[in-house]
């Protein structure tokens, strides 16, 4: 009789916990160790990361006073206040109010039932801190209304030190060349060390915005764009991408600075989209347009010269002209320059080159290069090569026309002086006479 008592007061008393292990698997919310907590508070942790609460911003290793900002949701009946938070971050990260200091934030006002707030932390990362994912844990003390005491409420999370993206533009070549239509290669370089994505560009025509000294931003309006929109896509930390277009500059805007706008969107670490705007310049040149013609060997006193004319069909004048000749393939003729100047848009300018060999004169077809080299005005050296065939003829033997002259001439002495004597004879015999 006794056992059986026992018995049975040993299943009262092991009921309850029979009861509770029957009912474990759905002790958080129904779903046993299930990753999605269900704890019930009045705080409710939402998100938490570098900047305000209107702004992320990319950080990276070595900034001082950062705003970290952790928002939370007040998901009890009632309002709560007295809000202050207490944050614990890893090594690497510490209050900026010193190493030893303890991280802390309040908040400016109360928070409503259902309404969310936030608590910005201000922190220090070392220099030595990885771009990476790192964990933290906030503590967060409050009081609800026509309530005694304070309530405090953990939360875990996750935050990333994004690093920061650095984008810079510039042209290739910041040369344009006026009258004529150019390809132009601009770079668009991340020199940070955050990833940006999706990355799209359009060229701005700004005329109507207005600086404070009254003048427009761009002239950008006075040239044609065939080109102005480019999707590049992503674009990796110390890394670059490039996009093409083409640009007529019409000659009025010889010696000007062209200035492009270009608004960037794209989206940064936090994968927020962003917009920037570059300016991106150039010089305009002028057009120097030579042809080389007319090119051809005469003789002149006596010497063999290589003559021609340049003609620049440009805008603007060739500085410190030469033209250089060389002989090409099998020929001997020796490589000879003349100094010719500026070259002129407003007429031809002539070259007369001496022909000269290198070793016994070869007659007959060359093939020749003309070169002229000449320097814009940036100082810049460019080539014009121009390649032909002239024909140079064996010139007349000179000791022959001498002894053919000589022998024209002697007769001709020989018959003058003796047509003088017979009139000095004659003179004579009719003086006598008389």
């Amino acid at each position: 009789m006794i056992s059986k008592i026992t018995v049975l007061f040993g299943l009262v008393f092991l009921s309850p916990l029979l009861i509770e292990s029957s009912f474990a698997q759905i002790s958080s919310g129904g779903f046993g160790d299930s990753p999605f907590e269900r704890d019930y508070g009045d705080v409710k942790f939402l998100d938490a990361y570098f900047g305000t609460i209107n702004n992320k911003i990319e950080v990276e290793p070595g900034d001082l006073n950062v705003p970290f900002t952790v928002v939370f949701a007040n998901v009890g009946t009632q309002d709560i206040t007295g809000i202050r938070g207490q944050l614990s971050l890893p090594f690497g990260f510490s209050s900026a109010d010193g190493p030893s200091s303890t991280i802390y934030a309040d908040s400016d006002s109360n928070s409503l039932a259902g309404e969310n707030f936030h608590l910005t932390f201000f922190v220090n990362i070392d220099k030595n801190a990885k771009i990476q994912q790192y964990p933290g844990t906030v503590k967060v003390d409050y009081s609800r209304l026509r309530e005694s005491g304070v309530r405090t409420s953990f939360s875990e999370f996750d935050f990333k030190v994004t690093g920061d993206s650095i984008i810079n533009v510039r042209a290739l070549e910041p040369f344009l060349t006026s009258l004529r239509t150019n390809e132009v290669i601009i770079e668009i370089s991340n020199d940070g060390t955050a990833p940006i994505s999706s990355v799209d560009i359009v060229a701005t025509n700004t005329q109507t915005e207005i600086a404070s000294t009254a003048s427009s931003t761009t002239n950008v309006e006075n040239v044609v764009i065939l080109e102005s929109n480019w999707d590049i896509g992503n674009i990796n930390p110390k890394s670059s991408r490039y996009l093409t277009a083409t640009v007529y500059v019409p000659e009025s805007l010889k010696g000007d600075t062209l200035r492009i706008p270009l608004s960037i969107n794209y989206y940064n670490a936090h994968g927020d989209q962003q917009t920037i705007s570059k300016i991106v310049d150039f010089y305009i040149k002028g057009l120097i347009d030579l042809s080389v013609y007319d090119v051809k060997v005469i003789e002149l006193s006596g010497t063999q010269m290589v003559v021609g004319e340049i003609i620049n069909e440009g805008n603007e004048d060739g500085l410190f002209g030469f033209v250089t000749l060389e002989g090409l393939n099998d020929s001997n003729i020796k490589t000879k320059t003349q100094f010719i100047d500026e070259i002129e848009i407003d007429a031809p300018v002539p070259f007369n080159v001496p022909l000269e060999f290198d070793g016994e004169p070869k007659y007959g077809a060359h093939d020749i290069k003309i070169i002229v080299r000449y320097k814009d005005n940036t100082r810049d050296e460019i080539f014009l090569p121009y390649e032909t065939t002239i024909f140079i003829e064996k010139p007349s033997n000179d000791e022959e026309s001498d002894n053919t002259s000589q022998m024209l001439i002697i007769p001709l002495i020989i018959a003058a002086g003796l047509g003088f004597y017979l009139y000095r004879k004659r003179k004579s015999t009719k003086t006598n006479t008389n």
